[in-house]
């Protein structure tokens, strides 16, 4: 039986990308949640993955970590994963990988918040570069393979490495044009990723860092998650 540690689903967009892309794809796993900050105090994450991160994959007692890592140890299993035509597989890793180890300014200044919408002060050229590449990645892949998803007719991981930047244009507001505005709202109405936000709209607890980084970027206009609890 597989076993996916993730982090809270209201932050950790690395989470997100197995969890997804598994669950599009009818694997079952287990799933353990950890919550940043209290339950990595001193390393605790260390207890389950080599790196003391999630996402961390463990199957009957084979640990996988990282969420490339853990896609390709899937694909080897599970039909699907990647597009079957080479030309489709190939942009799909190129995409993914350059997802994986790029765009540093749309990870650092839009931080993963599933729950809150914010009006952003004013985007610096290196975020709006990151953005711009973002949406040419998804207009390329529509046009070239005719959608509805990245790489074709189903789900497979490049969609679920991009599922994280969805949720991130949809936090703080960022507007696609064309084919890339129809498939950033297919993506957020995909059944594995409403799954994902009601359960992350509904942890009552936060993250004060996490949290702290949206004053750095803009004003909250809503809050939807559940009132954090007193206990």
């Amino acid at each position: 039986m597989l076993t996916l540690h993730i982090g809270n689903k209201n932050y950790s967009s690395w989470s997100l990308r197995p969890w997804v892309l598994m669950r599009a794809h009818g694997i079952a796993f287990t799933e353990v949640m950890h919550r940043f900050g209290r339950d990595n105090l001193d390393g605790g994450f260390r207890a389950f993955a080599p790196n003391a991160k999630v996402p961390c994959l463990v199957d009957d007692g084979l640990t996988v970590w990282d969420s490339l890592a853990i896609a390709e140890y899937l694909a080897e299993r599970h039909p699907g994963i990647w597009p079957a035509a080479a030309e489709a597989r190939a942009f799909a890793r190129c995409a993914a990988a350059e997802m994986h180890s790029g765009f540093a300014a749309l990870r650092g200044q839009f931080g993963m918040n599933v729950g809150v919408r914010v009006q952003v002060k004013q985007r610096s050229p290196v975020l709006q570069g990151d953005i711009d590449r973002v949406v040419a990645l998804w207009n390329e892949g529509l046009a070239r393979f005719g959608g509805p998803y990245l790489a074709g007719s189903t789900l497979t991981a490049v969609d679920a490495f991009f599922a994280p930047v969805a949720s991130r244009f949809q936090t703080f507001g960022v507007a696609v044009d064309g084919a890339a505005a129809d498939y950033l709202q297919r993506l957020l109405a995909h059944p594995a990723m409403c799954a994902w936000e009601v359960q992350a709209l509904a942890e009552d607890f936060r993250d004060p860092e996490h949290d702290a980084e949206l004053a750095t970027i803009g004003t909250i206009t809503a809050d939807l998650r559940v009132a954090v609890s007193l206990g």
